[in-house]
């Protein structure tokens, strides 16, 4: 179906406010893809955080320009599937990455993250990226270390001295 002037303004409009605060796009090539998987893939991107989008290349690249997406302007070929991602920069990967292993029609083209354009072959690091909360975690793992191990040293002295009696009054009782 044709779109009017209007219509292409607000596909425009709507992909450059995403692409402003997206933290990483996966583009793939979805030819040959049945609906039933794509329905699917929409409804998990909607869970997860994951904006799905099909257009226009034409369109895209001008939604693009002037975002850290202006680079993957000259690999607009074909029909893509955008998919940025909203909540943390691995989620879009991870959602192609799922999907990619039931659908063997849906070749991922490019990744970009940072400004930064990459084949798709890198979408499994990207993908390996950790979640927020998982970041969170192992930042707060990393700070707590020195806390704990330096309490298992001052703990040290007095264990072993525990230990030593023990071994000795089991030594006496045999």
């Amino acid at each position: 179906m044709a779109l009017n002037l209007e219509q292409k303004k607000a596909v425009v409009s709507e992909i450059a406010v995403v692409a402003q605060d997206a933290h990483s796009l996966v583009a793939a090539e979805y030819r040959g893809s049945s609906v039933d998987l794509m329905t699917a893939m929409r409804a998990d991107a909607r869970k997860t955080g994951v904006y799905l989008k099909v257009a226009k290349n034409t369109l895209v690249r001008r939604a693009v320009e002037g975002t850290d997406y202006e680079c993957v302007q000259e690999a607009l070929v074909g029909p893509l599937l955008y998919a940025f991602s909203q909540e943390d920069p691995g989620c879009a990967a991870r959602l192609i990455k799922a999907h990619a292993k039931d659908n063997d029609k849906l070749d991922v083209k490019f990744v970009s993250i940072g400004g930064e354009m990459l084949p798709g072959s890198d979408l499994a690091r990207l993908a390996s990226l950790p979640t927020k909360d998982q970041a969170i975690s192992q930042l707060m793992s990393v700070m707590k270390a020195p806390v704990e191990k330096f309490v298992r040293t001052l703990a040290e002295p007095h264990a072993k001295l525990t230990r030593t009696i023990a071994a000795i009054k089991d030594q006496k009782a045999a």
